[in-house]
Formats: structure tokens, C-alpha cells, sequence
């Protein structure tokens, strides 16, 4: 097991700020941290980074307790947190030799520790560029250098992609995903699509406390899901469509792209298939309609246990 959190629990003067979260990373791969601003993401994430001490609860990383054995512990943890912990007068290479000295890298190993990281991060072309001339997406990139440089077992990031923009978020996606394949990342982000995308386990809170605990498919299964997009090469007509037992609504998202809302079983899609080849209208996407996650994610919000 990478991470066991049991019981955690923090509260901040009379009020508390997180309860009894229970979390499981046992593998490779993303765990989403889903809530709301405000819901006691960050505050779970700097707990279990060890940048602030729980009330209650335990935080047991790689089998080791954080509380009493924090420095072992810490060395299995990369951590980004959402203000991006940089040094802008420094360069790129001056930043990653000072994050590899303060995790406490052999000296004979910190240049190669230096050239792999950067170049997992795409950022061996930039060694001399002082940090403050960077754009928002390299910057970030950055952050996430000095959390892995020192290849922890567990990485954890507070909304990675927050503040940027739609190139650099993809970019930046990339990156997360290929860091998944070689160590555990818990990822955390008040964005349903974000998780939808990168994750395939999700721990929903919501006012401190979990609301929901399982894989992004189960959470899928939630919704009652009535409506399926089409993307078609050569569109039919609204009424073409319409003439398919159990369609009973389309609405049309773009030229070549529809949303259709359905009633009875689900072998409409069958029919909308055997339509298709029969009509040339050349499908080529069908699938659920996922915008139904955001009703699931606003469901268990306002089921949180008081």
C-alpha cells in the first residue's frame, strides 16, 4: 500500500476543517481528490505531504507512520502544491540543483537526477531560463520537476492545471499521465471533466467529509443516463433521426455532431447504428453523454452528511 490515510481529521480553531477521510493508493496510476473549492482538498494534501500536522487520524506512506517517522516518510513524497513553491530569480537548472540538495540526493547523482528530470518535463531546451521568464505552463512544469526529481513512490498535485490555458493544459495532462506510469499520483481538482479525463479512481469530499469512494466508472453509473452524442460524417435530418423507435428529442451541437434523449433500453444505439449504414450517414462516434457526471457530482454535494 503507497498511501493509508485512517481517520484523518484536522480542524482549525473551533471548526473542522476535514473528517474522518479515508483514502487507498495501493498502485500506479491516478487517484482524484474531487470538491468543491473549499471542500478540505488542500488541507488533506498537506497533510498527507507533511506540511501540516492532523488533529487526528493517521497518514501511513509506504508502510511508514508520517507522524513518527516524518522524515522517512517525506522522502517517498513529491509534492506540488497549488501555489507553485518556485524561486523565480533562479534558472531552471539552479532550482533543480537546489530541490535535488534539499531532498537530500547522492551528490554523484544529482546531474543525472537533474538531466532526467527535465527531460521527462520538456525542459532540457530551458536549462539556462531564469524561471521568472518562463510562461505559466513551463512554470508549472517546473513545479512538478521538483517534485519528482527525487522519483518518489507517491506524487501528489493540488489542481496542476489551474490558471492555465487550454494549450498548456493538455500539455500538461500529457505529462501527468506519463508520470502515472511509474509512480502513484493523488490529483486533486474541484473539476469533474479534469478527473473524467486523468482518472480512473476518484474520493470525492464535500464539507470535509467523504461523500463518495470508488472507481470513475462507478461514479459514472450513477446517472441515469437518457442521452447519447452522435457525430456523423454526412448528418441526417432531425426527422430522420426522430423516426427511430425511442428517440424522443435532438438537439444539434455543431454541424456534424448531435445529442439525442432516449426512452427504453438502451438498444436505440443499435438502431441508430443499422439507420446509419443503411442511410450513409457514415457514424463516426457514439457514446454516453458524460455532461450527466456534473448532475452526479451536484447530487452527492447536497447529500453531504451534516
Amino acid at each position: 500500500m503507497i498511501l493509508q490515510t485512517i481517520n484523518l481529521s484536522h480542524r482549525y480553531s473551533a471548526s473542522w476543517a476535514i473528517r474522518d477521510i479515508n483514502i487507498q493508493i495501493g498502485h500506479t496510476g491516478i487517484v482524484g481528490l474531487l470538491g468543491a473549492n473549499g471542500s478540505g482538498k488542500s488541507t488533506t494534501l498537506n497533510i498527507i505531504s507533511g506540511t501540516l500536522n492532523q488533529t487526528a487520524g493517521e497518514v501511513i506512506i509506504d508502510g511508514i507512520d508520517l507522524r513518527k517517522h516524518p522524515e522517512e516518510a517525506k522522502k517517498r513524497v513529491g509534492f506540488l502544491p497549488q501555489q507553485l513553491p518556485l524561486y523565480t530569480d533562479l534558472t531552471i537548472d539552479e532550482y533543480l540543483l537546489y530541490s535535488a540538495q534539499l531532498r537530500r540526493i547522492d551528490k554523484q547523482q544529482i546531474r543525472s537526477a537533474m538531466e532526467e528530470t527535465k527531460e521527462r518535463c520538456g525542459l532540457n531546451h530551458l536549462s539556462s531560463r531564469l524561471i521568472k521568464n518562463l510562461s505559466g505552463g513551463y512554470r508549472q512544469r517546473v513545479g512538478i520537476a521538483q517534485a519528482i526529481i527525487h522519483k518518489p513512490k507517491l506524487v501528489i498535485l493540488d489542481e496542476p492545471t489551474n490558471g492555465l490555458d487550454p494549450n498548456q493544459i493538455i500539455e500538461v495532462r500529457k505529462l501527468i499521465l506519463g508520470i502515472a506510469q511509474e509512480h502513484s499520483v493523488l490529483l486533486s481538482s474541484h473539476i469533474l471533466t479534469e478527473v473524467n479525463l486523468l482518472c480512473k479512481e476518484i474520493v470525492m469530499i464535500e464539507s470535509g467529509r467523504v461523500v463518495f469512494s470508488d472507481s470513475m466508472e462507478s461514479f459514472a453509473n450513477y446517472a441515469q443516463s437518457d442521452s447519447l452524442l452522435l457525430r456523423f460524417e454526412n448528418p441526417p435530418s432531425r426527422e430522420e433521426l426522430l423516426k427511430i423507435a425511442g428517440v424522443e428529442a435532438v438537439e444539434l451541437l455543431s454541424p456534424k455532431q448531435m445529442r439525442i434523449r432516449y426512452s427504453g433500453d438502451q438498444a436505440v444505439s443499435d438502431r441508430i447504428v443499422a439507420a446509419s449504414v443503411s442511410g450513409n450517414w457514415l457514424l463516426r462516434e457514439i457514446g454516453p453523454d458524460n455532461t450527466k457526471l456534473d448532475n452526479i457530482f451536484k447530487q452527492l454535494s447536497s447529500q453531504t452528511a451534516q
